[in-house]
């Protein structure tokens, strides 16, 4: 019998660790990671989620539980929607820059292709660079950006700040012919 959901910790008190095989799994898909960056500054429904997406709510609805079950999503308090129907919005706690996952990654990119791909190209800052790094330099490299990467996490948010996103990949170079020696 699958346990009750568990309700989410309050943002800030999650400890950096390997995810569970349930949370795995809810991270390893691309639409998922795109429905906790919709909910990360404001508390959205189903069917708000579903219309940013462009999915039938029914759809996300699943998707938007799995977040819930695995603690990624907390529901908040119901509200009367336009209608007077009961409504239940969602947000993110933020417990997804904690939980470390291998089978991540092609979710991440996944979300962030679909995402790059509706800004306008004068809206977009990109570089790429090739590298030829010793194992010193690589090591230094990979904890600079992430310390980088953890100050600017860990800043008050600015509720009157442009909402940005970024996405860091580092990987070895393919395009580089290989030599035999």
């Amino acid at each position: 019998m699958p346990s009750a959901p568990q309700p989410a910790e309050p943002a800030g008190t999650f400890e950096p660790r390997e995810a569970t095989d349930a949370e795995a799994r809810a991270l390893a898909s691309g639409l998922r990671l795109r429905i906790l960056r919709l909910t990360l500054d404001a508390a959205l429904t189903n069917k708000e989620i579903a219309d940013e997406l462009g999915r039938p709510p029914a759809s996300v609805l699943h998707h938007v539980r799995t977040l819930v079950r695995t603690g990624y999503l907390r529901a908040e308090e119901p509200r009367r929607g336009a209608r007077g129907a009961r409504e239940i919005p969602y947000r993110a706690t933020g417990k997804s820059w904690y939980v470390s996952s291998s089978s991540g990654s092609s979710s991440m990119l996944d979300a962030f292709l679909s995402e790059i791909r509706s800004v306008p190209e004068d809206q977009r800052e990109m570089a790429r660079l090739g590298l030829r790094l010793s194992e010193e330099d690589l090591e230094e490299l990979t904890q600079r950006l992430y310390a980088l990467l953890r100050e600017l996490h860990d800043r008050p948010r600015d509720p009157a700040g442009r909402p940005m996103s970024l996405f860091v990949a580092l990987h070895p170079d393919t395009s580089t012919p290989r030599r035999e020696g």
